[in-house]
């Protein structure tokens, strides 16, 4: 595709800034929203007497996004700025975060296994990166050609589709359900059109433009449902901007230092045990590996859209290492595994900007605004339906990028239909295999199996998929 920016091009400060801030738009609500469901589980651990320790403090959303912004710096360095991508907190771990505090005897053991699950975790990627260091990229490309790795990286866009129309339908004031859809549309028409019909501008921040134009929107109606009484209006709460001054007007209504996940941790070293230690490494390394899959997947998607195969340069062995050492000091302060993020991935392709300065600038706009109360709040006061408005493009972008990668696929042949049929559906369908507290993902089981079939229908007399 035509970019406006490619990734060596550095916009003028001011559009800097601003790209970048639409960069954390983009990613921040997931980002976000990790170690609060890590903590609702936490909770329900201990009210049904599975923990029996107080669980005095809570995983810090703030201290998550800062983690994030490390780990994408330390991607950056890895790659050797030639790859535009923003790593977030990932939705992989879940299961595994939520072992580390079930199996801990302590609050403080919890936070260590956070620490060391990332680090198990991002060793697996350093030992991945170093075989394919030894053995090189080109069986990556034999084993996933563009008939196995297009539709399952459809299938990350369309996985996600029912979370963008469930944000849709949510108004987080309690407001009408049709009022909230109204606000989404209202967010995803005004993107559409600056992406579409819009200046050169317009073109390249239709995200921030969308998200402002649907919490306004959003904000007229609670206004007048809160003045006339009317709930049905009500879209956004308020309660996040509200306890800035709740205790009056200090220090930390405009800066407060993020409970990151270290200094928590201290305190942790005397509870550790050998079979905690290998409850953490079960839970952990599994994943990792799970997660590997999905992160070819991310990178042969946004090769896609630049033009370029970052497979190839900087190398599948340094993406490898990005992400697992931005893992690890992702962890240490923010305490969630860090990942790739397909709606990182998904901004560029919209806006055409793949400006490595601007992921750069975002990661060092994460770090600094986790320390910015006033920020953090407002994002978390940005009703869901409105974000769900952009997911709908977001996400919807991701899944006709994999789509792109199976136009020159022969689908006249029944091998090819077969093996996009398989992801497609299983991915589709949600299939996904537990064993025990390690989940394989849908993604990883449609992949899995789309090789799988693509191995078992390769026979000598078929034309090899691209």
């Amino acid at each position: 595709m035509k970019l406006t920016y490619d990734i060596k091009d550095k916009p003028k400060f001011g559009q800097l800034i601003v790209f970048a801030i639409q960069q954390l738009l983009a990613i921040m609500a997931a980002t976000l929203v990790v170690p609060v469901i890590i903590n609702g589980n936490v909770a329900g651990f201990i009210e049904d007497g599975t923990i029996t320790w107080e669980f005095t403090k809570t995983m810090s959303p703030a201290a998550a996004l800062f983690g994030a912004g490390i780990g994408t710096l330390v991607y950056v360095l890895f790659t050797r700025r030639k790859s535009p991508v923003f790593l977030g907190s990932s939705f992989a771990f879940l299961g595994s975060m939520s072992a580390a505090f079930a199996g801990a005897v302590s609050m403080a053991a919890g936070y260590i296994g956070l620490i060391l699950g990332a680090v198990f975790a991002g060793l697996v990627y350093v030992v991945l990166a170093i075989v394919v260091k030894a053995a090189g990229v080109k069986w990556v490309n034999k084993l996933m050609p563009a008939v196995v790795i297009g539709p399952t990286v459809a299938i990350i866009g369309l996985s996600l589709a029912s979370n963008a129309v469930g944000d849709l339908q949510t108004a987080n004031a309690g407001g009408d359900t049709r009022i909230a859809i109204l606000c989404g549309l209202v967010t995803l028409g005004v993107t559409m059109l600056c992406s579409t019909f819009g200046k050169k501008t317009a073109k390249l921040i239709p995200f921030i433009i969308g998200i402002c134009a649907g919490y306004v929107f959003a904000a007229i109606l609670t206004a007048i449902g809160n003045a006339a009484g009317i709930d049905a209006l009500k879209v956004i709460d308020f309660s996040s901007i509200q306890a800035l001054w709740a205790d009056g007007v200090t220090i930390k209504t405009f800066f407060s230092v993020p409970d990151f996940t270290f200094l928590n941790a201290v305190k942790g070293f005397g509870d550790l045990s050998g079979a905690y230690i290998g409850t953490i490494l079960a839970a952990y390394v599994p994943v990792a590996f799970v997660v590997f899959a999905e992160h070819i997947a991310d990178h042969k998607n946004i090769s896609s859209i630049i033009e370029k195969d970052l497979l190839e340069d900087p190398g599948l062995a340094n993406t490898l290492l990005g992400d697992g050492v931005g893992s690890m000091a992702g962890a240490f302060f923010g305490g969630c595994p860090n990942t790739t993020y397909g709606e990182s991935i998904a901004c560029v392709a919209i806006t055409g900007n793949a400006s490595v300065a601007t992921i750069i600038t975002a990661a060092i706009g994460a770090i600094i605004i986790a320390f910015l109360t006033p920020f953090v709040a407002f994002v978390n006061s940005i009703p869901s339906c409105v974000m769900g408005g952009v997911c709908m493009a977001l996400y919807g972008f991701i899944a006709v990028s994999g789509l792109k990668m199976i136009q020159k696929v022969d689908l006249e042949q029944n091998r090819n239909l077969f093996v996009v049929s398989v992801i497609l559906i299983a991915g589709i369908g949600g299939l996904a295999v537990s064993f025990g507290k390690v989940t394989i993902t849908s993604i990883a089981c449609a992949l899995i199996l789309g090789i799988i079939t693509n191995l078992i229908l390769k026979g000598k007399g078929e034309a090899e998929a691209k």
